[in-house]
């Protein structure tokens, strides 16, 4: 009797588990183990990428010419305002870098140095900054690069850009320009190079010119390693083809290109800038 009791009791306790573990139909039956975590139907998304920011083209491009390296930046009218910047006594700018500190780099395509300067930081000839005469026309004579005759100016208004030998400018030139900046010697001179530059004399030196085109695009160049005043005027002369162009200096040769994040260093006074139209108020 005993022994059937044992037996009944047995079944009985399966039945009522079985009953306990079945589910209600049409259910699916979920196990979950222990130490696992069940899986959030809502995901994460992942971040989205962030585009990059576009590059901007350079108006300056590297170039090789008689196996030296030059930098060589276009002014175009159509894309491009040219004003001057002063380095004035006491050091207002002093550096490109400094200079770069004070404007917003998007708006600049270009900036080079406009010139010789004293000991001071003044202009040594004519400068013009938004049609303010800073400096008068230098027709005397001296010492030095500067005064090695004909030297000339580079000066503009709106859109419109020209380079003329310091006494043709004086004798022909009646209005003053939006900019103007003054250098010497001529480079180019009626598409011949300057009487008195050596075809490739002995001085070698980082140097820089600018010169403007038939299509009146100004061509600004600056060499990357010492040249002479011959190589530089011959590609003037012979790669762009410009029929004047003008020297600008030696000691203080120095280029600011945003777009490759170039800054030379190196003191300046005279600075010609090259602004996008497009932040310059159309």
């Amino acid at each position: 009797m005993t022994y059937r009791l044992k037996h009944l009791g047995a079944a009985a306790l399966a039945i009522a588990l079985a009953a306990c573990s079945e589910q209600p139909e049409g259910e699916p039956i979920v196990r979950t183990e222990l130490g696992e975590s069940v899986a959030s139907e809502e995901t994460t998304p992942e971040p989205e990428a962030t585009p990059d920011e576009p590059e901007v083209a350079s108006a300056c491009r590297a170039v090789e010419f008689e196996s030296i390296s030059l930098t060589h930046c276009t002014a175009d009218p159509a894309q491009h305002r040219i004003s001057t910047a002063y380095a004035q006594s006491g050091n207002r700018f002093g550096t490109l870098n400094a200079f770069a500190e004070t404007v917003d780099k998007r708006t600049i395509a270009f900036a080079m140095n406009g010139g010789t300067f004293g000991d001071d930081g003044k202009p040594r000839g004519y400068f013009v900054q938004a049609k303010d005469r800073m400096v008068e026309l230098n027709r005397g004579d001296g010492e030095g690069n500067f005064y090695l005759k004909p030297n000339g100016v580079f000066f503009g208004t709106g859109g419109t850009w020209r380079l003329l030998g310091t006494n043709t400018f004086y004798s022909t030139v009646g209005d003053r320009p939006e900019f103007g900046t003054q250098g010497g010697p001529m480079l180019v001179v009626s598409g011949k190079l300057h009487p008195e530059i050596a075809e490739n004399g002995p001085s070698r030196a980082i140097r820089n010119g600018v010169g403007v085109g038939a299509d009146g695009k100004a061509h600004f160049v600056i060499s990357n390693d010492p040249l002479s005043f011959g190589q530089l005027a011959r590609y003037f002369r012979d790669e762009i083809k410009v029929p004047n162009a003008l020297f600008l200096d030696s000691k203080s040769s120095s280029l600011w290109d945003p777009a490759t994040n170039r800054l030379d260093k190196g003191r300046v006074g005279p600075i010609l800038v090259v602004t996008k139209r497009e932040s310059a108020g159309g």
